[in-house]
């Protein structure tokens, strides 16, 4: 008879409702380890490609736009400011401050998903897209690249003068190469490949030019963004779209619970007494916005 008066929302197999919000925290916080793990080999697939294939990273990441991913950055951390401040209303018991903040959180959810949209739409239409479905348009990275009116953007295994890779030595191939941009250095010599027209499978990069911190100048750094395109740069936009997506995946399962949770909150059913759903919520979304602090830098800003 001891259950009948236990509150309603503490389940009947819990003492307490301390001992009921500290065990549904340890379940969260073993959950989170398991997307940790999850999202751990995806980054040491990306560390293992990024190691072997630099010069895929370096090539491709230009096709992504920064600002937006910039902008996605500032949504999701203002959204975690937003969903911890609606924490703080469920333990003060401030029921309007609480609906009001998840909605702000689950509108972020929305921009974000609404940006990705629009940069998933950008590079579908453009064909840079995974595997055996990277047809990049010749003329969008002609555009993109800037490159004189009329000339296609470099094409695998055509390696520009003074880029960073180079062919066979093949003069017909070498007679198809692209101009070199305005402040490419010399070209260097290179290891043959495995295969005639095909640029070597890993670019060894050129030493920088000297510079505070072994950085090379800004120009020497562009001449090498805009060579000739890698052999696998389809790697790299696997690797975008499946992490980015995966990422997707989960802020959508974070809005589900952030609108559950907001129907609940207007119900008036949490409060000072009862808000273990509300910081079990809380957690999830700062997990989505952790994992994408490092996507960004890791996929955007790759120098």
């Amino acid at each position: 008879m001891q259950h009948e008066e236990h509150p309603a929302w503490l389940q009947h197999h819990f003492e307490t409702p301390l001992q009921q919000y500290d065990s549904a925290k340890l379940g969260m916080w073993l959950f989170l380890a398991t997307e940790i793990l999850l999202f751990g080999g995806l980054f040491c697939a990306y560390a293992v490609y990024r190691a072997t294939h630099p010069e895929i990273f370096l090539w491709a990441h230009h096709l992504l736009d920064t600002r937006l991913g910039a902008i996605n950055t500032v949504i999701l951390l203002t959204s975690s400011l937003t969903m911890a401040w609606a924490v703080r209303c469920a333990q003060l018991g401030q029921r309007r401050g609480l609906v009001l903040l998840l909605a702000l959180t689950l509108a972020g959810g929305f921009g974000f998903l609404g940006i990705k949209y629009i940069e998933y739409s950008s590079k579908y239409r453009h064909g840079l897209l995974w595997g055996k479905q990277y047809k990049p348009d010749p003329h969008y990275l002609a555009e993109h690249f800037g490159l004189p009116e009329g000339q296609a953007a470099p094409q695998v295994g055509h390696a520009a003068p003074g880029s960073h890779a180079a062919p066979d030595g093949d003069a017909a191939t070498s007679a198809t190469a692209a101009p070199a941009t305005a402040h490419a250095p010399a070209p260097a010599a290179a290891p043959k490949s495995g295969e005639a027209g095909f640029a070597v499978e890993r670019t060894t990069l050129p030493p920088p030019a000297s510079a505070p911190l072994g950085r090379a100048p800004a120009e020497h750094a562009a001449a090498h963004a805009i060579g000739p395109q890698p052999e696998y740069v389809h790697v790299f936009f696997s690797i975008y779209f499946l992490m980015t997506g995966l990422h997707g995946l989960h802020v959508i399962a974070g809005m589900a619970i952030i609108a559950w949770l907001l129907v609940r909150s207007m119900r008036g059913e949490f409060g000072a007494q009862y808000f273990t759903p509300v910081d079990i919520g809380g957690l999830y979304w700062h997990l989505v916005d952790l994992i994408w602090i490092f996507l960004f830098p890791l996929l955007y800003l790759i120098h």
